[in-house]
């Protein structure tokens, strides 16, 4: 009797152990080899449209968004943008506000902050 419990009990630690490996293997949909920082969020942004400053930023997964000023003087202007990062490149790239944020493609939290602004 004693050998039935014990092989129960070894058998429920093991299936535990192996559910919560598998399941932290597949909340990793994809390696992020950059960073979600105001840096690598304005690199897409150059030329006459360079990021001056940053005022709000955030990712989830492979989106993000960034609230930034871009210019300077009496041409500064805040503009609100939506990244989406690209793993074949490992960088952030712009993605289409009419296209993300019209059909609801993003996560909730960056279509909150990305979609309704300016």
């Amino acid at each position: 009797m004693k050998w039935i419990r014990v092989a129960s009990i070894v058998l429920v630690v093991v299936a535990l152990v192996f559910g919560v490996t598998r399941a932290s293997a597949q909340s990793r949909t994809f390696p992020i080899s950059t960073p979600c920082n105001a840096v690598a969020l304005s690199k897409p942004y150059s030329g006459p449209l360079k990021v001056d400053s940053v005022d709000s930023f955030g990712c989830v997964g492979r989106f993000a968004y960034l609230w930034a000023t871009v210019g300077k003087g009496i041409h500064e202007i805040g503009v609100t943008e939506v990244l989406k990062y690209d793993p074949t490149t490992m960088a952030w790239r712009n993605a289409s506000r009419l296209t993300y944020c019209d059909h609801h493609l993003l996560p909730g939290y960056v279509e909150f902050w990305g979609c309704n602004s300016n």
